[in-house]
């Protein structure tokens, strides 16, 4: 206990991980642009540059592991590629000569288009536009030398989530009792992880040698459809299930050929239109963890949206 973790970004996963870590008596230092992060006692906020590896070698001393939770300041390819590939090649070479492990939140995008359930044992080998990218930087980590260890989840949801599906474009809509319309199918499975659920698994993995240099699944329930959860949320906040309808994929793709944002949307529609089942039973049994119970989780994401200003 009391040892020193360092977390770079401040997104629902950083700062779960770093409010999760702090709970349990950890000293964390927690990095990003503006200096910003939770506020908890054992949480110390830095300013900081990631992607500077000279800049990282005062933060990172004496930390034993390093959970690398930035996302791009676009939603796109390029941005991705321009931006996330030398950030993480500076952590990786800073948390090296600190000897700390780095822990990456991870999506399931390196697996492209996949028939059938998403295990760990299949190739992460996809090759173009953002899933290309992820390919690229999951091969980053497995050739460097320092140790690494991925967790991918599915599509987020849970307390601090806005930026998703099943965030500030699904339940501000319930709670408000207006039409939902949402991307794909209503009434094909999908898997979604809650985000206290992912950070609990990184946490895990940091801290067993045993786990490192793998990418694991993390613990996540039965898929549901979208339909399903819409019900659940509207369930669980007392309000009546809103009407439903769906924007499909070929619109998107439509809008896409004007629209840039709606074109990085419509390239992983794909995830929203066939059932898109993640198998986390394996990861499960190795982390020693399991999924929080679907009720709770909803129950627990409506509280925290309850209490922002919508």
């Amino acid at each position: 206990m009391n040892q020193l973790h360092v977390v770079t970004g401040a997104g629902p996963v950083g700062t779960t991980v770093a409010l999760q870590l702090a709970d349990q008596g950890h000293r964390v230092r927690i990095l990003t642009r503006s200096g910003s992060g939770p506020e908890h006692p054992l949480v110390e906020r830095r300013k900081a540059d990631v992607s500077k590896v000279d800049s990282l070698a005062e933060a990172f001393a004496d930390a034993v592991a390093v959970h690398h939770c930035i996302h791009g300041s676009r939603y796109a390819a390029a941005t991705w590629r321009a931006e996330l590939l030398p950030a993480e090649q500076a952590i990786l070479e800073a948390a090296g000569r600190a000897g700390a492990v780095v822990v990456f939140p991870e999506s399931l995008y390196a697996y492209g288009v996949v028939d059938g359930t998403i295990t760990e044992d299949l190739p992460r080998n996809a090759t173009i536009g953002k899933p290309g990218v992820r390919t690229e930087l999951l091969r980053g980590r497995a050739a460097s030398t320092t140790p690494t260890v991925s967790v991918a989840a599915s599509d987020f949801f849970g307390p601090l989530v806005r930026t998703a599906h099943a965030g500030d474009r699904m339940v501000p809509t319930i709670l408000a009792g207006r039409t939902m319309r949402v991307v794909g199918s209503l009434d094909q499975p999908h898997s979604f992880t809650y985000v206290p659920d992912l950070a609990a698994a990184m946490i895990r993995a940091a801290a067993d040698p045993a786990l490192w240099g793998s990418v694991l699944h993390a613990p996540t329930a039965a898929p549901v459809t979208q339909r399903q959860l819409i019900e659940a949320f509207a369930h669980a906040a007392g309000v009546p299930v809103p009407k439903v309808g769906t924007i499909p994929a070929g619109l998107l793709r439509l809008i896409g050929l004007v629209h840039g944002d709606t074109r990085e949307l419509a390239e992983m529609s794909f995830q929203l239109t066939a059932p898109f089942d993640l198998d986390s039973s394996r990861s499960e049994e190795r982390l020693g963890l399991k999924p929080t119970a679907f009720d709770t989780a909803v129950q627990a994401t409506v509280d925290w949206w309850r209490t922002q200003e919508l």
